[in-house]
């Protein structure tokens, strides 16, 4: 880990580590930390001091480990009981019970000097695919995602998070079209940042999941984020094409310097916070 922070951007390092199912060091028997059921059991017991105390003890292990950034907590609410992939690591079916879990969890994070992400917006907790291996959507209205899913992500914001990480599902009657979330600036623009007033990193899920793969290629995948509103490409299908993808587009306009910018200058602001 210190040979990796030692390079060239001073890079942040980051896991995806939520505790239950999705815990790569907790789930890895390499390592002897403290493991949880899952989210869904915490949020269960109704106090949110339990969701800090597993928040914090996950960024103490992941700081002394050399992480800085945790992509979690799962802010999903999860309303469908046919879910296959939010399920038990979402903390409630309930938005009133999981928002003070979400920001619990992030507030463990920070006392233990680790950044938290919440995800996966705008909500990936009614659908019923699973966005790793193929289409997934969701048929709410924006105003039924306002009474349920964006509770939890708009008490995120006001805690303060720093980073939010989208969804590869669609939401047709939000945005007009079946375009994933990733790549909606309906999504990451009109609603995120005008509308709930978010002003710091937006991060994409993996970009090599199959809700991307099956039905973009690499370049229109990467192009179509950044142009959406996305800060940060995660695990691109190619990471050496990803990035030539984004110098083209820029020399040849497709993408404006001043977009990439914008980015730059929120990834930077966080780095400097470090």
């Amino acid at each position: 880990m210190s040979q990796l922070k030692a390079l060239h951007g001073k890079p942040l390092m980051c896991i995806d580590e939520e505790g239950g199912r999705v815990a790569r060091i907790a789930n890895n028997d390499n390592f002897h930390v403290k493991k949880y059921e899952s989210m869904a059991a915490i949020g269960a017991t109704g106090d949110p001091a339990n969701a800090y105390e597993c928040g914090n003890t996950i960024g103490t292990y992941l700081k002394r480990y050399g992480f800085d950034i945790d992509f979690a907590p799962v802010a999903d609410v999860n309303t469908n009981p046919e879910n296959i992939v939010i399920g038990t690591r979402a903390f409630s079916d309930n938005p009133a019970v999981a928002a003070p879990m979400v920001t619990n969890y992030l507030q463990g994070l920070k006392d233990a000097d680790i950044v938290g992400c919440i995800k996966h917006f705008p909500g990936h907790g009614d659908t019923k695919a699973d966005t790793h291996y193929g289409y997934a959507q969701t048929l709410k209205t924006w105003d039924e995602m306002l009474n349920c899913e964006i509770i939890t992500f708009r008490a995120g914001i006001q805690w303060g998070c720093q980073l939010i990480m989208t969804a590869h599902i669609s939401a047709p009657n939000v945005t007009g079209d079946d375009r994933p979330s990733t790549m909606s600036p309906v999504i990451l623009q009109d609603k995120l940042r005008d509308e709930l007033g978010y002003q710091h990193i937006i991060v994409t899920d993996a970009m090599d999941m199959g809700a991307i793969t099956q039905q973009y290629t690499i370049d229109e995948a990467v192009v179509g984020c950044i142009q959406a509103g996305a800060d940060i490409v995660l695990c691109s299908k190619d990471f050496i094409q990803a990035f030539n993808t984004v110098i083209k587009s820029v020399e040849d306009g497709t993408i404006t310097e001043e977009r990439i910018n914008q980015s730059v200058r929120r990834i930077l602001k966080l780095k400097k916070q470090r």
